[in-house]
């Protein structure tokens, strides 16, 4: 560059440039809060050159007079210190209320800003940032902080009188007593940062503050508070005690439950499938049909369905799909035709995605009419499985192409669960990211947390954790946080089972908690399942055999079926069920070649049935997916490895040649 070659030989200088962009605006770095040059210290000080090149893209023009009179030394070092209280707020799903409308969200906005001045100028707060959709503000002491925290929700809670809920405002704050440095520009500091992580503890119109600021109000008082514990923060080494407070009342602060707002599952509605050509007698072989595919759907964990007395009304009629998500709110629309003859049928049915008008999956089924309504009929089980997979498959698409803050809720929980499970670690990392934002958005909700929790323990048995202690600290965390939502929810009741078994391996403890699961929901199969397969840790194979087998029966059309099937196999060798064992491997290889636990439980099985060469081979497809895998690594794994089993499992490795 010419300015390069005019600077050559100067043994000491200082350069100052105005960048200037292609139209002649000014475009510079901020310096004292003039828009006017960006100094770059080289050497001797107050030294300039006669002929500084300023450039224009790439052509040079006239030199740039110094517009900074005061000398380098000048600029101060050392910043005061302050110790107040900063409280951080923003707007819950704000990115969401912006593609909603949004005129009306920077109009709704703007006021609670002007509204938030008032409140401020009466408790003597200041206003640091506006960030536009957040606010960081600085207070003397506590109660002022308190009471404007409380005045800001109220207000928030006004403006949403009369909206419908989707286009509800609501606030998260977070508080705490911190010690930072300012200039007259910001302040700064890692308590500063630290406030806003608090924030993310927050649901929905709550308020939570740290120890330090807890300590300064009265419960009862000041305000009502609720110990939340040792909470984990992102990019926080150290657990942070934090406590959630309302306003004084003869309510809790927070009601369980009530921060369980966001929906985690996508709606679909079974339009019932018109007849055509049908046989006398089978005229209302469609709508008899679709009420066999609303039955089987309610059944899973992973839809809503809406009811057949909703979807009725639309049968035979051509109304656009945009109409039907109006009417109905749903997500995926399954509609179809239906054609027989004799003891025939046809079925053409096809899955939209009702946010797009896209079909997602669509396909001919062939079947006998006699038998079709019996309780396990085949083609209903396989168009169940072939919705349930095409839903999974949508979403995660979706979610892959799309920025997380523009995703639903069961996008990304859908999408988190499926990817957790590959052995890719960006798809691992990416699951993880989509949890941490689902538990932003509302942090109190049992199933991100327990599943993130569950993400923890997947992370120290695959052998990616640098610190497996402190994976388990914060699995623990999680399936606490949980149960503090919902002491009897199921699913998080069943991780904290699996996080006993896995992690910190107290079958006795563990037990408890699938056994409260399972009381709270007979039909979960997920605690079937992980309870089977903790007795098959510790050798209990018949009873491993008979709660994973309850669990496949449950479940039988589960997008992870894979899973299902790999751990039944575990249980099936625990109990010398070795062709059981393989054939339950080979079927969740057939829909995941990538899971390498199933390779696992198949080589120990062909090992101890006296397939060693079949061992040998399943090993090798092992040790292209986790090379790093050995006997060892097993044995420190491995829950088994404290019982007699674990040593069998051992041997049978090193049977089909893996190394010590």
């Amino acid at each position: 560059m010419q300015l390069n070659r005019a600077l050559q030989g100067q043994q000491g200088f200082r350069v100052r440039l105005l960048l200037v962009g292609e139209r002649g605006n000014m475009s510079c770095c901020l310096c004292h809060g003039r828009a006017s040059t960006t100094q770059l210290s080289l050497g001797r000080e107050d030294v300039f050159p006669d002929d500084v090149f300023s450039y224009r893209i790439g052509r040079p023009f006239l030199a740039v007079t110094p517009t900074m009179s005061a000398p380098w030394t000048e600029v101060p070092f050392e910043f005061p210190r302050s110790t107040k209280v900063i409280l951080v707020l923003d707007v819950v799903e704000s990115v969401r209320l912006m593609e909603q409308d949004e005129h009306d969200f920077v109009q709704r906005w703007h006021f609670f800003v002007e509204q938030a001045r008032k409140i401020l100028s009466l408790h003597g707060g200041r206003m640091h940032k506006s960030l536009g959709d957040g606010l960081m503000l600085e207070f003397d002491d506590a109660h002022s902080a308190i009471k404007s925290a409380f005045a800001m929700q109220e207000l928030c809670r006004t403006g949403n009188q009369q909206r419908p809920p989707e286009l509800h405002m609501h606030l998260r704050v977070g508080a705490h007593l911190a010690e930072f440095v300012e200039d007259q520009y910001d302040i700064y500091g890692t308590d500063v940062n630290l406030t806003a992580r608090i924030a993310t503890l927050a649901g929905p119109g709550e308020i939570v503050v740290t120890a330090g600021l807890r300590d300064r109000l009265t419960a009862g008082l000041d305000a009502d508070i609720e110990d939340l514990g040792e909470c984990h923060l992102k990019h926080v080494h150290e657990p942070i005690r934090a406590y959630r407070v309302g306003p004084v009342g003869h309510a809790p602060v927070i009601e369980r439950g009530s921060g369980i707002k966001m929906d985690l599952r996508p709606t679909i509605a079974v339009i019932p499938f018109a007849m055509r050509n049908a046989e006398p007698g089978h005229e209302m072989l469609g709508e008899a049909l679709a009420d066999e595919v609303i039955a089987a759907l309610s059944r899973t964990t992973e839809l809503h369905v809406i009811s057949r007395l909703s979807t009725t009304v639309f049968r035979e009629r051509h109304e656009a799909v945009a109409d039907i998500r109006s009417h109905l709110g749903a997500s995926y629309i399954l509609s179809g035709v239906c054609r027989s003859m004799g003891n025939q049928f046809t079925l053409f049915v096809e899955l939209i995605d009702a946010r797009t008008g896209n079909v997602g999956w669509a396909d001919n089924l062939k079947g006998q009419v006699n038998g079709l309504f019996l309780t396990d009929n085949e083609l209903i089980n396989r168009l169940i499985g072939a919705i349930s997979s095409a839903v999974m498959s949508v979403e995660l698409q979706r979610a892959r192409s799309n920025a997380l803050p523009t995703l639903e809720g069961y996008t990304l929980l859908l999408s988190a669960v499926a990817l957790m499970h590959r052995t890719a670690l960006g798809d691992f990392e990416r699951a993880r990211q989509m949890l941490d934002h689902l538990i932003q958005r509302s942090p109190r909700h049992p199933v991100p947390l327990a599943y993130l929790a569950h993400w923890h323990v997947l992370r120290v048995s695959q052998g990616w954790s640098d610190s497996p202690g402190t994976d388990t600290k914060a699995a623990q965390d999680c399936t606490r946080r949980a149960l503090d939502g919902d002491p009897h929810h199921p699913l998080a009741l069943t991780v904290d089972g699996l996080v006993r078994t896995n992690l910190l391996q107290d079958p006795a403890s563990a037990t408890a908690q699938y056994e409260a699961a399972i009381a709270e929901n007979p039909n979960e199969s997920l605690a079937w399942l992980l309870q089977g397969t903790m007795h098959a840790f510790i050798g209990d194979g018949e009873q491993a055999v008979h709660d994973t087998e309850r669990a496949l029966k449950l479940s039988p059309l589960d997008p992870l079926r894979y899973y299902y099937d790999s751990l039944a196999a575990t249980a099936a060798t625990s109990a010398g069920h070795y062709a059981r064992a393989i054939q339950l491997a080979e079927r969740s290889l057939r829909q995941n070649r990538t899971h390498t636990s199933t390779y696992r439980a198949m080589a120990i099985a062909q090992a101890l049935l006296g397939d060693t060469a079949g061992a040998q081979r399943t090993i090798q497809q092992l040790l292209k997916l986790q090379p790093d895998f050995s006997v060892s690594a097993f044995l420190a794994r491995s829950p088994s490895a404290r019982y007699p089993i674990g040593q069998r499992y051992a041997a049978a490795l090193r049977m089909a040649g893996l190394r010590e």
